[in-house]
C-alpha cells in the first residue's frame, strides 16, 4: 500500500505537492469514489482517476535543458509565448522542476518522476544551484560583504552558500558575480543582489548539484543517462 499522492506523482502526472492539491480539490477518485483525505493509502490493483482520466504508470524520463532568454518555464502559456515544452519532443507528461524567469537563461531539469521532483524541490535536499549574474556598476566590498552575510527577503534572512566576484569591466561599467544557493525563492538572485544595490542585467544558471550545461548550447536538451539518474537518487536519499 502507498499513499495516494505518492502514487499519482510516481505515475508522472505531477509533483506530490500538486497531487495533494488535486486531492483537496476533489479531483481524484479511487475505484469511483472521490477521495479528499491526504493520508489515504491505495493498493496496486485499485483504479485511480485524476480529472476523470485513468492513472497509468509510464516510463520515467529525465532531461537537462539550456533555457534561452524569452522562454516561459511552464507546460503551457495562456499568452501564447514559447514554453520550455516546445523544445523537447516527447509524449510523456514531463514538467520543469523549479523555475527560471522569462529573461533568465541556463540549466533547467525536467521529468515525469513526481517523487524525484518533490525531493529536489524540498529545502532539505540542499541541492546547490549556481548562478552567474551580470550587474550594473562595479561591485565592491560594500556590496559583497553584506551579501555574504545575508539579506532580508520576505522578512527572512537569506544567506547564500557562496559568493564570488568573477570580473569587473570599467569600460561597460558592469560586474560578473557568481552566487550559489540551495533555496528556490521567487526571483531570489535578483532580489538578493538588489538588496545590496546591484541591478541584474543578465542572469544564467550554470549548475544544479552535479548537473551542468556542458555540451548544451542555448535551446538544446539531452536526456540524463542511467548513471546520472542513479547518482541523483543516491544524493537525495542521503538527506
Amino acid at each position: 500500500m502507498e499513499r495516494l499522492q505518492k502514487v499519482i506523482a510516481n505515475a508522472g502526472v505531477c509533483s506530490r505537492r500538486k497531487a495533494e492539491e488535486l486531492i483537496k480539490a476533489r479531483k481524484v477518485k479511487v475505484d469511483g469514489e472521490v477521495i479528499t483525505e491526504l493520508g489515504t493509502k491505495v493498493g496496486e490493483h485499485q483504479e485511480i482517476t485524476v480529472d476523470n482520466i485513468k492513472l497509468a504508470s509510464e516510463q520515467k524520463e529525465y532531461y537537462l535543458f539550456n533555457k534561452p532568454r524569452g522562454v516561459v518555464t511552464t507546460t503551457n502559456d495562456d499568452k501564447g509565448r514559447k514554453t520550455v515544452m516546445d523544445y523537447i519532443p516527447t509524449n510523456k507528461r514531463i514538467y520543469p522542476v523549479g523555475r527560471l524567469d522569462y529573461d533568465t537563461t541556463g540549466l533547467l531539469f525536467l521529468t515525469n518522476d513526481g517523487d524525484l521532483a518533490n525531493q529536489m524541490m524540498h529545502p532539505s535536499s540542499e541541492l546547490e544551484k549556481v548562478y552567474i549574474a551580470k550587474v550594473k556598476g562595479i561591485a565592491k566590498g560594500e556590496h559583497l560583504v553584506p551579501l555574504k552575510s545575508g539579506v532580508m527577503l520576505d522578512e527572512i534572512k537569506v544567506i547564500p552558500d557562496y559568493v564570488k566576484l568573477r570580473k569587473t569591466d570599467k569600460v561597460s561599467n558592469t560586474s560578473i558575480i557568481e552566487v550559489v544557493i540551495h533555496e528556490g525563492k521567487n526571483h531570489q538572485i535578483k532580489r538578493m543582489l538588489a538588496a545590496v544595490g546591484l541591478e541584474v542585467i543578465k542572469l544564467k544558471r550554470e549548475r544544479i548539484g552535479f548537473l551542468t550545461l556542458k555540451g548544451l548550447e542555448s535551446g538544446e536538451y539531452r536526456k540524463l543517462n542511467p548513471k546520472e539518474v542513479k547518482q541523483l537518487h543516491e544524493f537525495l536519499n542521503k538527506k
